[in-house]
């Protein structure tokens, strides 16, 4: 009988388990894309927080024009009638300044009124009530005339009081004497004799030209004053000199010794481009009211004027129908751009009232150039 094989009870040596294979590189699973996105936006926190930030802003200023633009036009597309609709329900809520008015703001802060200073004597003093008391046709008023009835009764007392006067004045004339004997030895209660009171003898306007308080106005505004003082838009007053003139043209140019903060000038332009019919304002003081101003246009150029008194003979005036009167000398004639183009010099009124009937002139800016110095405007 055949027996079964034996086998040796002893530690044989076994093979180690082979090795994975090795997976290529290429063939590595790899992170999904959502994934690797969300790792971008981690690392660029700041900068997907501007965008973000863009975007709803844009989105939320779309949102009042679209949802409009879908209300009013279903078809997708704006109608030229809904357009006009929306631009005249505008200017209904908010209507536009008018052409003048504008014109008028460009140069408002740089127009001032023109005050000429001297002394009056005491006796002129009631010179003003005079002519108050008369009528337009020269005739004395009614005032005058109750004035003339009391003074012919107060005649029959003067003349009974004549003797105490007599004596009254001899002893004025003592007093005075010694009032002068007294001033002579240099007495302290001597007293002299006031000369008057310093008074406004004329007033016009003026245009400041350059930030510096330079101001061009009308020789006739400024001629004969011992002092001048200009007035600017906020309210500030001040003295100001003389340093130009130019006859010729009736024009002057006198400077502030104080101004105001930030004064800005006119801004000038050319009288060559005027043509008749172009709209103008005219703005200054008439009779010291104001700034005031008055809209018109050009009825002419090259015009020629001679004052009433024939002391000068103007030539190369705008002719112009805006409303001037006395205290619009000196003031600018602006542009409808904002632009002086002239300065008001005068009026003509056949009559002897002196107001304004229609007709105005103005110096061009270029003939004023030559008075103030600087070319070109």
């Amino acid at each position: 009988m055949k027996k079964a094989a034996l086998y040796s009870s002893s530690a044989t040596s076994r093979t180690p388990p082979p090795e994975p294979p090795e997976i290529p590189p290429e063939t590595a699973p790899r992170t999904p894309l959502r994934a690797r996105i969300t790792a971008w936006f981690e690392r660029r926190d700041r900068v997907t927080l501007f965008f973000g930030s863009v975007v709803l802003a844009a989105l939320l200023a779309a949102t009042p024009a679209l949802v409009v633009w879908h209300q009013q036009s279903p078809s997708g597309e704006l109608q030229q009638e809904e357009i006009d609709a929306a631009v005249l329900h505008t200017l209904e809520l908010q209507p536009l300044p008018s052409r003048a008015a504008k014109a008028a703001e460009l140069v408002r802060q740089s127009v001032v009124r023109v005050n000429g200073w001297a002394v009056v004597p005491a006796d002129d003093d009631d010179s003003d009530d005079d002519a108050k008391d008369s009528n337009k046709d020269g005739s004395p008023g009614k005032d005058r005339k109750e004035r003339g009835e009391r003074k012919a009764g107060k005649d029959a007392k003067k003349d009974s009081a004549k003797d105490t006067k007599k004596e009254s004045a001899k002893n004025r004339a003592k007093d005075r004497s010694k009032d002068k004997s007294a001033a002579a030895k240099g007495k302290p209660d001597a007293q002299e004799k006031p000369e008057g009171k310093e008074r406004i003898v004329s007033t016009g306007s003026g245009v400041v030209i350059l930030e510096n308080g330079t101001i061009l106005t009308n020789l006739h505004v400024v001629a004969g004053a011992k002092r001048l003082t200009v007035t600017f838009s906020d309210g500030m007053e001040s003295d100001a000199t003389i340093v130009g003139m130019h006859p010729e043209n009736d024009l002057a140019v006198i400077r502030a010794k104080k101004i105001p903060d930030d004064l800005p000038p006119a801004t000038m332009g050319a009288s060559g481009r005027l043509k008749p019919g172009d709209e103008v304002v005219a703005v200054g003081f008439p009779f010291g009211i104001g700034p005031s101003v008055s809209a018109g246009v050009v009825s002419g150029l090259g015009r020629e004027f001679r004052s009433p008194k024939g002391q000068r003979n103007l030539t190369g005036l705008i002719q112009f129908d805006a409303a001037a009167n006395s205290g619009n000398s000196g003031g600018p004639l602006v542009t409808m751009e904002g632009e002086v183009v002239g300065i008001v010099t005068a009026i003509l009124n056949p009559t002897r009232a002196g107001t304004f009937i229609g007709i105005g002139f103005a110096v061009t800016i270029e003939g004023a150039g030559m008075t103030v110095g600087i070319a070109p405007f």
